[in-house]
């Protein structure tokens, strides 16, 4: 990776520098969904270009962008918080949860079993396991499109998105501290209770206070969107409090507080700040990090350890739907659309997998190193592209399995769908359902 402590090549004043990532942000994304690439990955591809490694014109340690970046790195938690349906969970309960436990397990265990292979330890392997194990849902605005909501697979799928996700993350906050500062079965036991009555404070206090809060608000969008911040930064101080990453607590935050803000205003406002600038910010300054070099050498001399995790994980997520296909009865169709939508890797891939990169012992040895985080961005970029594309193929098989709609069909609210679906959707248009552009 690029040092941090880099300076760029080119000094640009401040204002250009400032008007070049305003350029970015406004003209990379339209051009990406032209040409049918996420958004997010030319946004990151910006980054390397015009960072240390490619023209040197934005700095990599500016403290503002970096200020952004975080900010980005916490919303795009919160938002994948955000856009998980509670509601929808229970409604599709026991189905939900084993759908949730095979799509996570399966890709967990080939996870691990890539590390050791590649010659990664267990703590390492079992973080690899759980940065593929979870899954991003940029399919959903495509089902949203085709009224393909309430189709029993797709609820399934939707609500298998809490186990996998909120999973995921407690391996992350249980890895963490190990690497940091060592094993012990009383630490480990302390740091256990110290979740448990975090997660338990977040969704029972923060959760009540925030839904006092924000009627109490009225009708201040303003003063909504100020508070959700607060919420987040408040929820982010105490998972550090308890050593753990304040990525877990924004999307625990967003966990606690998605009802609440089912409907409300100030979420579109929310999320027109972060799609407009601390997102952006986030990827782009990943791209800062990438050393080109570096990165073309890891995919030539690691190209095993990139083909078996994108590969297998590509086989372990198909292996999981069709087991739930055949459980459950579902149609081919079915299953293979279960598939596609548990396929991409962003949000609860991405965010802990810089957070494990910069984690570093007392040796100053990284939890995952350069070759992993490099094989994870090719993982985002894979799966980011297949999955819609996929999604948009099987769900046009499975209207046809359905026939011509019925004339009252069944249509459920539009549901919280995250910044981040939205940007790395390669097939959304104006046209396109699901949360207005703004």
């Amino acid at each position: 990776m690029v040092d941090p402590a880099q300076e760029p090549v080119v000094h640009l004043p401040l204002l250009v520098r400032f008007a070049i990532v305003m350029a970015i942000f406004l003209f990379i994304p339209p051009i990406c969904r032209r040409v049918r690439i996420p958004p997010g990955v030319g946004l990151l591809l910006a980054g390397v270009a015009l960072g240390p490694s490619g023209l040197g014109t934005l700095p990599n340690a500016a403290p503002v962008a970096m200020f952004f970046a975080e900010i980005g790195k916490l919303l795009l938690m919160f938002f994948a918080g955000l856009e998980i349906d509670l509601s929808q969970f229970r409604r599709t309960g026991k189905r939900s949860l084993v759908f949730g436990s095979l799509t996570f397990s399966i890709p967990f265990v080939v996870g691990i079993g890539v590390g050791l292979l590649a010659g990664y330890g267990w703590l390492a392997a079992v973080l690899i396991g759980s940065l593929i194990a979870s899954h991003t849902l940029l399919g959903f605005p495509i089902v949203q499109r085709m009224k393909l909501v309430t189709d029993e697979p797709v609820a399934v799928t939707i609500g298998g998105t809490v186990f996998t996700d909120l999973t995921a993350l407690l391996v992350l906050s249980v890895c963490l501290p190990i690497h940091s500062s060592g094993f012990s079965i009383s630490g480990f036991a302390v740091q256990i209770g110290k979740m448990m009555a975090y997660v338990l404070l977040v969704f029972v206090g923060l959760s009540a206070l925030g839904r006092w809060l924000i009627e109490r608000m009225g009708d201040s969008k303003q003063r909504q969107v100020t508070l959700i911040f607060l919420i987040i930064a408040l929820a982010g101080f105490g998972a550090e409090v308890i050593n753990l990453e304040p990525i877990i607590g924004a999307f625990l935050a967003g966990l606690a507080i998605n009802r609440a803000l089912r409907h409300s205003e100030a979420k579109e406002q929310l999320e027109f700040l972060g799609d407009t600038l601390f997102i952006p910010m986030f990827f782009v300054s990943i791209g800062f990090l990438i050393d080109v070099g570096v990165f073309l050498q890891t995919l030539v001399a690691r190209i095993g350890l990139v083909v078996g995790i994108v590969g297998r994980l590509i086989a372990a997520k198909f292996l999981a739907a069709r087991l739930t296909q055949r459980v459950f009865g579902y149609s081919r169709c079915q299953g293979h659309l279960i598939w596609s939508l548990s396929l991409p890797q962003v949000a609860a891939t991405l965010a802990p997998a810089i957070v494990a990169f910069e984690t570093k012992n007392a040796e100053g040895v990284r939890l995952i190193d350069e070759a992993v985080l490099n094989t994870i961005l090719v993982l985002v970029v894979v799966t980011s592209m297949l999955g819609p594309m996929l999604t948009e193929y099987f769900g046009r098989q499975r209207l046809t399995e359905q026939g011509p709609p019925a004339k009252a069909a069944v249509i459920l609210p539009q549901t919280a769908t995250s910044v981040v679906a939205e940007a790395f959707d390669p097939g959304s248009t104006g046209e396109t359902a699901g949360p207005p552009r703004h």
